[in-house]
C-alpha cells in the first residue's frame, strides 16, 4: 500500500516539507502493517535500498550475542527511523527488528530519497541528527553497562518512559501508559530476570510493579533523583 501525503508529513524527517516534494516521493513509498511479535527484519538480512520509518505502534530492536543472550537495544515509536545500513554502509541488518506493538513501517525507495535531498538538503541534515542521536544513546547504553549500578539504570529506563511515553491517574495510582514487563526490562538493561524482580523490591514504595507490566509511580522526585545516580 502506498502512503499518503499525510502519512509522510507524520515521519520526523519529512515533517514541514513542502508539498511538492512528498508528492514526489509517494508513488515511491509502500506501507506495510506488522502483528505484534513479528520479525520485521532479521540480524544479518540482506536490505533493500529504502530509507525505513515507524509509522504506527512501537518497534523493538534487538541483538542476540554468541552466547544466545539477547538484548533490546532500542524501543522505537512512530515517526522514528530505523535500518540504517539501507541507506549507509553495507546494506546488512546489524539487528533484530521487531514489532512490539501492532503497527505499520513506511519505507521510501533510496534513490529517489536521495533526488529529494539534494532538492532540500536539510533532509540530510535532519537523518545526520537522528543518528548522532543514536551514537549518543548507544554510548550512554554502553557506558552505563560498563559502570553504573544496576538500579541506575532500571530507573533510568523508567524515567525514559515517565518521559516519552507518559502517564495516567489510575486507580492504583499514576500509572505509565506502556507497558514494560521484567523481561523486557532485563533485555533491555542487561541483567537478569531475577535480578529486575530484586530491583523492583528495593524500589518499592517509589514504583511498584503489576502483572502484565504495569508500573505504578509513586514518588517521581525521587525516581529522578536515583536515574542521576543519587543514591548511597
Amino acid at each position: 500500500m502506498q502512503a499518503t501525503i499525510e502519512q509522510l508529513q507524520q515521519i520526523s524527517i519529512f515533517s514541514g516539507l513542502e508539498s511538492e516534494h512528498l508528492t514526489h516521493l509517494q508513488p515511491h513509498t509502500t506501507v506495510k502493517q506488522y502483528l505484534r511479535g513479528e520479525i520485521i527484519l532479521h540480524e544479518c538480512d540482506r536490505l533493500p535500498a529504502k530509507l525505513f520509518s515507524v509509522l504506527s505502534g512501537t518497534i523493538q530492536v534487538k541483538k542476540t550475542a554468541a552466547s544466545g543472550k539477547e538484548t533490546i537495544l532500542r524501543t522505537l515509536s512512530a515517526g522514528e527511523l530505523f535500518a540504517a545500513p539501507s541507506l549507509f554502509g553495507d546494506g546488512i541488518s546489524p539487528a533484530t527488528v521487531v514489532s512490539d506493538r501492532d503497527c505499520h513501517i513506511l519505507t521510501v525507495d533510496r534513490v529517489v530519497l536521495l533526488e529529494t535531498i539534494r532538492q532540500t538538503p536539510e533532509i540530510a541534515l535532519r537523518i545526520i541528527a537522528v543518528l548522532n542521536d543514536r551514537l549518543q544513546h548507544l554510548h550512554s547504553t554502553v557506558h552505563g553497562l560498563a559502570s553504573e549500578r544496576a538500579i541506575v539504570r532500571l530507573a533510568r529506563l523508567i524515567h525514559t518512559s515517565v518521559v516519552d511515553e507518559g502517564t495516567e491517574i489510575t486507580t492504583s495510582g499514576l500509572c505509565l501508559r506502556s507497558r514494560l514487563p521484567y523481561y523486557q526490562i532485563a533485555r533491555s538493561i542487561g541483567i537478569t530476570y531475577e535480578e529486575c524482580v530484586r530491583l523492583f523490591k528495593q524500589l518499592q514504595p517509589i514504583v511498584s510493579y503489576h502483572r502484565g507490566g504495569k508500573i505504578v509511580l509513586r514518588d517521581r522526585q525521587k525516581l529522578e533523583e536515583i536515574a542521576a545516580g543519587d543514591i548511597t
